[in-house]
């Protein structure tokens, strides 16, 4: 069955239920793509893309002038992501990169406006601190998954809440949460 890639991508979430895929679902996806419409970013970076259900989420509220780079650790993901985003005839210009985030991210150019961490919990200051040299002020850093593995990314939140670099909250959702920082 070919996914459906309308509004609410009601085929493509239901597959990423049945193949136990880890995404942010749609309440979670529901509050990025709030911060997205709020914020309007012209540049966006995903670190975790899986299948590219996040990226299909945010990309939807880029325009034609906009870019989303996503970057994802495992070919075959990355692949079918790539898939899945030309399915979903975003404007926005979209491109997956392969590898491991932590070598990725010095390698990128250019400034963002927006930055979502979805990959490994244990790196998330890791890669904020690849990244911090790319942000601006007003910088929006959405680290998902602050809930359900608060203890491995205990130093991310640490530092996003007390470092006085960012304006940093919690927002539960169910037995999870994500942590929404603002570049000051």
């Amino acid at each position: 069955m070919k996914p459906d890639y309308s509004k609410d991508g009601g085929e493509f979430r239901r597959m990423t239920w049945r193949r136990w895929l880890p995404t942010v679902g749609s309440e979670k996806g529901r509050i990025l793509v709030d911060l997205i419409r709020r914020n309007q970013p012209r540049r966006v970076l995903e670190v975790g893309t899986l299948i590219g259900y996040s990226a299909i989420l945010m990309g939807r509220e880029l325009g034609s002038h906009s870019e989303l780079i996503t970057i994802e650790i495992d070919e075959d993901e990355a692949e079918e992501a790539r898939e899945n985003i030309a399915k979903a005839r975003i404007k926005a210009r979209m491109e997956v990169l392969v590898g491991d985030a932590l070598e990725v991210l010095p390698k990128l150019n250019g400034q963002f406006d927006f930055v979502f961490l979805d990959a490994e919990k244990d790196e998330y200051l890791n890669y904020l601190r690849l990244v911090e040299d790319k942000i601006h002020k007003g910088t929006v850093i959405v680290a998902d998954n602050a809930g359900a593995s608060a203890w491995a990314m205990r130093d991310y939140l640490d530092y996003v809440r007390n470092s006085g670099s960012y304006e940093s909250r919690f927002i539960r959702v169910g037995w999870d949460g994500m942590e929404i920082s603002i570049k000051l």
